[in-house]
């Protein structure tokens, strides 16, 4: 049992992942719902205060080394871009619901590097990203939970 709680933890730490695969791994890893669903929720929120305040020294760093991790952090940069406006118009409530919709492109990591883009202090920025991967949670929870009971 530790193995696989060790393993839901892990899936949801990893970005695009998260706790969208990490709730459906949980049970397939034998694991309760609601067991998976406490453990996907702290591995998705364990790495997110690092992202946030060191997302841009480490960007600074990796554009130095190649230009393959230059395009890359490009790329992150512009994801973020893409998704600030939402946060800069509806502020708190607008990084929760980046957070909140369990689609590819959005989610904590999401979250937090758009947090780091906007130099958000973490005091402001953690509230909203945990409030939306709870909601996140809940709606992964309900999905899995359907698919469980068709069959």
């Amino acid at each position: 049992m530790f193995k696989a709680r060790l393993l839901t933890i892990l899936t949801a730490m990893m970005p695009v992942v998260e706790l969208r695969g990490a709730i459906p791994a949980g049970v397939g890893f034998g694991l309760s719902l609601p067991e998976s669903f406490v453990l996907s929720l702290i591995g998705n929120i364990l790495p997110i205060p690092f992202a946030i305040l060191f997302t841009r020294r480490i960007f600074a760093w990796l554009r130095t080394k190649s230009k393959w991790l230059n395009s890359l952090v490009s790329r992150l940069e512009a994801k973020a871009e893409k998704n600030k406006d939402m946060v800069l118009k509806y502020q708190f409530w607008g990084l929760v619901l980046l957070v909140a919709i369990p689609l590819p492109g959005t989610g904590a990591w999401t979250g937090g590097l758009v947090a780091a883009m906007l130099d958000m202090q973490l005091k402001r920025a953690m509230p909203a990203i945990a409030l939306g991967v709870l909601i996140a949670g809940v709606i992964v929870l309900s999905l899995t939970f359907g698919v469980i009971t068709i069959f």
